[in-house]
């Protein structure tokens, strides 16, 4: 009922003792609400991703920096409070440079998320699989994770390094990007753009953190299984639009059918039912408190 059962600095170290002490890949499909992150959870994933892309769109607006790091908070925060799985967040740029990334870090701390990732583009970003997109030099690119490093309380709070110089100047460059960053204490990292199992596996051999991969659709890379990734040394899997996209598409049809048709009697069979809802937003255990508090006679 009501929030997560457990305190963020428990999700924290239970998401890098999960990491740490074995070796399988953690799922974490994107929220694009807090509904949806308990979704994700009651489904067995093992976190939840919160893209920049999907708060942008949510809002209306383009993945071109727009947002801000109160509305990427404020979002992160209702959907991680909503869940006992960990939710690691995309900041972007670190909303600024090294000073606004330790900020960053610091305010998302407060609202109860297990971690970020800060990425190496020029600020202010673009969506990370559209073309034209540019990278800061490397001197850069590492003081922004060393701040967003010294800019933590909590230990166990992940920070992680995305990189986006793969697209831009080659694999190559990317590995060497990759070592260099976790060299200025990156706890994870995020190779963004890559276009097959062999480069994971050379990113992978390069580091001696968790690499993510991003399995988002219709990008430059290809779509991978959860099998695949784990034999080419992925650590963590990411799907940051697919509920959104879903839900959309489910919602441009069923509106389709609505001017169509002037009912949406057809569509039942495709909503998630009152009953599911319900159970889902624990109705029951809302009434259960709510009795246990009002009905009572006090002794005399």
């Amino acid at each position: 009922m009501l929030y997560s059962t457990l305190t963020p600095a428990e999700k924290r170290r239970l998401f890098r003792a999960r990491l740490r002490e074995t070796d399988e890949v953690l799922r974490l499909p994107g929220a694009f609400n807090p509904l949806s992150a308990r979704l994700i959870e009651r489904k067995g994933f093992e976190g939840v991703y919160v893209s920049g892309a999907v708060v942008a769109a949510d809002l209306g607006l383009p993945d071109i920096g727009l947002t801000t790091l109160t509305e990427v908070a404020q979002r992160a925060g209702q959907i991680a409070r909503m869940t006992d799985l960990p939710t690691l967040v995309d900041a972007d740029t670190g909303f600024g440079e090294p000073m606004n990334a330790a900020r960053t870090v610091q305010t998302l701390e407060d609202v109860g998320v297990a971690g970020l990732h800060v990425e190496d583009q020029v600020n202010p970003k673009r969506c990370g699989h559209l073309d034209g997109k540019q990278v800061v030099d490397l001197d850069t690119a590492v003081k922004r994770v060393r701040a967003a490093v010294e800019g933590r309380r909590d230990p166990d709070f992940l920070v992680m390094a995305r990189t986006d110089v793969r697209a831009v100047e080659g694999l190559d460059v990317a590995v060497d990007r990759v070592r260099a960053l976790v060299d200025a204490g990156a706890d994870a990292v995020f190779p963004e753009a890559l276009t097959g199992l062999a480069e994971f596996e050379a990113v992978a051999a390069a580091v001696d953190v968790p690499v993510l991969a991003n399995m988002t659709e219709f990008g430059k890379g290809q779509l991978h299984t959860v099998d695949q990734l784990r034999d080419a040394g992925v650590r963590i899997v990411i799907w940051p639009v697919s509920l959104l996209r879903l839900a959309m598409g489910e919602a441009s049809r069923g509106l389709d059918e609505i001017a169509e048709t002037g009912t949406q009697a057809r569509l039942l069979d495709r909503m998630q039912h009152r009953a599911d809802l319900y159970d889902l937003i624990d109705y029951e255990g809302y009434s259960a408190f709510d009795g246990g508090v009002f009905d009572f006679t006090v002794e005399r």
